[in-house]
């Protein structure tokens, strides 16, 4: 047994002697090492940016009562669907009818007076045209006249007033929208002044997808489109990436780009509009826009046939059999595996493609089939 493996320990190291004898001999003879490489050409390239954004709805209206007093009705619940001019909530119209009753009042006894005062001028004017009584006698039926026709106006536009007051008691929805968080129950004393609104409707039809980009990128689309106006015009259709990362089945498109410029973040807001028809999206929620942006006639390179020193790109490429190292420029967007080169290369060019970080300058290489 003990010579079975003094015979195998021997024919290893054999093994090992001639294969060390081969590399010695291989890089005494300067023999080439081969990499694979690829001819440089045109073409096109679409990239995806992607940036976070924020997604709200198209209006989110807070709920806040126009008066004071308790609430004895609320009609709806959190997270329903309503519809414009839905009663959401109830306040007291005990004191608001009794006002309103008062009003009504108010104004019949304002028309009694008029009616009075209209008569006792129309009265006073016949005498007068008789010589009977005297011109301030006159003027003062007609002054009284004038004051109740005042008062009865007043009056109205108190009823004016008890009116829109008790209808202020149901509170309605502005809009189609669902409803958010409801702080406040039955019996809660609320007031116009409320820090926190009753409720919030969102306006969830289509929705809005703020979002912000470098200041260099819209820059560059303005100089190439004319204006930021063409800019939004020959925009794509864009996609939106949700929280867990699925992408939203329906297109959106871009909206406005703001013309300013965030000084803090050197970034430019813009706004992206989404239908909801379905009700996935939510007011609040967060994600990704996708953004496809299309580079015709260019030169793309994968990642991994360049390596980067002190935060500059480069490539190897191949002259007269030899490595030349080759500063690039790249597009700063990016795939993740491919980069558009915008300097550096150009047509016909050969470069290593795969295993260029332990490559040096001036090294004979020749391609791997």
């Amino acid at each position: 047994m003990k010579v079975q493996v003094t015979k195998l320990l021997l024919c290893l190291i054999a093994v090992i002697s001639i294969s060390s004898c081969k590399k010695e001999s291989s890089k005494a003879s300067g023999m080439p090492a081969e990499y694979k490489m690829i001819t440089i050409d045109y073409g096109n390239k679409t990239l995806y940016n992607k940036f976070p954004v924020t997604i709200k709805g198209r209006q989110d209206i807070e709920i806040r009562p126009q008066i004071s007093g308790l609430i004895t009705g609320v009609k709806v619940k959190e997270g329903e669907s309503v519809k414009k001019g839905q009663v959401l909530f109830v306040i007291d119209q005990v004191a608001y009818r009794a006002a309103l009753e008062n009003a009504v009042a108010n104004v019949e006894m304002a028309k009694a007076n008029v009616e009075t005062a209209k008569l006792n001028a129309e009265s006073k004017q016949e005498l007068f045209s008789h010589n009977i009584i005297s011109d301030y006698e006159l003027k003062t039926a007609v002054n009284s006249l004038k004051n109740a026709e005042a008062v009865l106006a007043q009056a109205k536009a108190q009823e004016i007033n008890a009116r829109n007051d008790l209808s202020f008691t149901e509170i309605k929805s502005p809009s189609d929208g669902r409803i958010g968080m409801i702080p406040y129950r039955i019996g809660a004393l609320v007031n116009s002044g409320i820090s926190t609104p009753l409720t919030t409707v969102s306006d969830n039809e289509e929705m809005y997808v703020y979002f912000s980009v470098p200041e260099k990128h819209i820059i560059a689309l303005s100089q190439k489109n004319g204006s930021l106006e063409n800019t939004i015009a020959s925009m794509p259709e864009v996609r939106l990436q949700l929280g867990d990362d699925s992408v939203y089945e329906n297109p959106g498109y871009i909206e406005t780009i703001s013309g300013i410029i965030d000084t803090n973040t050197g970034s430019v807001s813009l706004r992206a509009v989404f239908p909801n028809k379905e009700k996935i999206l939510m007011s609040g929620g967060t994600g990704k826009i996708i953004i496809p942006q299309t580079i015709d006639n260019c030169i793309v390179i994968p990642k991994s046939a360049t390596f980067e020193l002190q935060d500059k790109v480069f490539a190897y490429k191949i002259e007269d059999g030899k490595t030349k190292s080759t500063e690039i420029k790249v597009n700063p967007s990016n795939d993740g595996k491919t980069y558009i080169v915008e300097s550096g290369l150009m047509q016909g060019d050969k470069i290593i493609s795969e295993g260029v970080a332990l490559l040096r300058n001036g090294v004979p290489v020749s391609e791997k089939k």
